[in-house]
């Protein structure tokens, strides 16, 4: 019955997913766009901080280097195909996680996340500096948005927001099952070692190092997808949008919210930041107070995150009807 049920929710998901532009309009499908990819950015970073056990101050370089090699290419290249865009924009990506992989797999804790911390900020200083590449504190934007298209076969609008919008949840829920998937390999059992103990992983004879550099650079380069989706979402990308230290904090709120020793945690986190940012946009600029007040009494009162809160209220609930069955049995 459980498997029966799960199928059914994920038929129920789909449906509604392929029916949210018409059921909700187009200012709510783009909130939603939004929310995706910064789910996927998420999903990404938890892959770190949930697995690995490495806390990341910087994850939005990542994040950041995506959007801009995407924008820069539609820029710079004419004609250039929608895929191949955002595959520069993830080769970019992939290029910084293997430049920094050999200082940040040696260190761990405290000095991982402050070498991340000024990895990013140095990506912020220089995106406003190279102005010719850049744009500076502008960005780069305005660019052309190339349609999707499968020589032969099809070609599709991307200008159009229904189409972009099926066309960035497909890239976002692929790239989501991909890290899924990937937590489940062999590799992501070494990962979960590493994180509850990295000296018993290097005794069985595991590289740890070199496992950290792998998974870094996955993480990275799927941050860098929700940025090339975000940079065209946007048809913008600018310092601030892709390296600013809030936006590094984002996902690391997220999944805090959402649950770190979930996979879906993250996104959990994800749909709760978006609908206080949008209520609260409503009533008071103030968004990121209410955003820390909340994250203060998650970590006070729900220390495992909203995942973590319905696995407790579940356990309980289910406790609480097997001794309510075993008293009626018994009397």
């Amino acid at each position: 019955m459980n498997r029966i049920f799960r199928w059914i929710l994920w038929i129920a998901g789909i449906i509604i997913l392929l029916l949210y532009p018409w059921l909700f309009g187009i200012y709510d499908t783009n909130v939603f766009v939004l929310f995706a990819i910064f789910a996927l950015f998420a999903v990404s970073f938890n892959l770190l901080l949930g697995f690995t056990g490495l806390l990341s101050f910087g994850h939005a370089m990542f994040f950041g280097v995506g959007g801009y090699g995407t924008a820069i290419a539609l820029t710079r290249i004419e004609g250039l195909a929608l895929l191949p865009a955002v595959g520069i924009g993830v080769l970019a990506a992939i290029l910084l996680a293997l430049i920094l992989c050999p200082l940040l797999v040696r260190v761990s804790g405290t000095a991982f996340a402050m070498l991340t911390l000024a990895f990013g900020q140095l990506l912020y200083v220089l995106a406003l500096k190279l102005r010719d590449l850049t744009g500076g504190e502008d960005g780069v934007g305005g660019f052309p948005i190339p349609p999707f298209t499968i020589p032969g076969v099809v070609s599709i609008d991307m200008t159009d927001p229904l189409k972009f919008y099926y066309f960035a949840m497909a890239v976002i829920i692929l790239s989501i099952w991909v890290l899924w998937f990937f937590t489940k390999t062999p590799l992501g059992s070494v990962m979960v070692g590493i994180r509850d103990n990295a000296n018993r992983v290097d005794y069985l004879g595991f590289k740890v190092p070199q496992t950290k550099a792998v998974i870094l650079v996955f993480s990275g380069a799927f941050a860098g997808v929700a940025g090339s989706i975000y940079a065209i979402f946007q048809n913008l990308i600018s310092a601030d949008d892709a390296f600013h230290v809030m936006n590094s904090f984002a996902p690391v709120l997220m999944t805090m919210i959402g649950g770190v020793a979930s996979f879906f945690g993250p996104i959990w986190g994800s749909a709760i930041f978006a609908i206080i940012d949008e209520v609260t946009t409503r009533y008071t600029e103030r968004v990121e107070l209410v955003i820390g007040v909340i994250l203060i009494l998650v970590i006070l009162f729900a220390p495992m995150g909203f995942v973590g809160f319905y696995r407790i209220v579940k356990e309980k609930w289910s406790s609480r009807r097997s001794s309510k069955a075993t008293m009626e049995v018994s009397s």
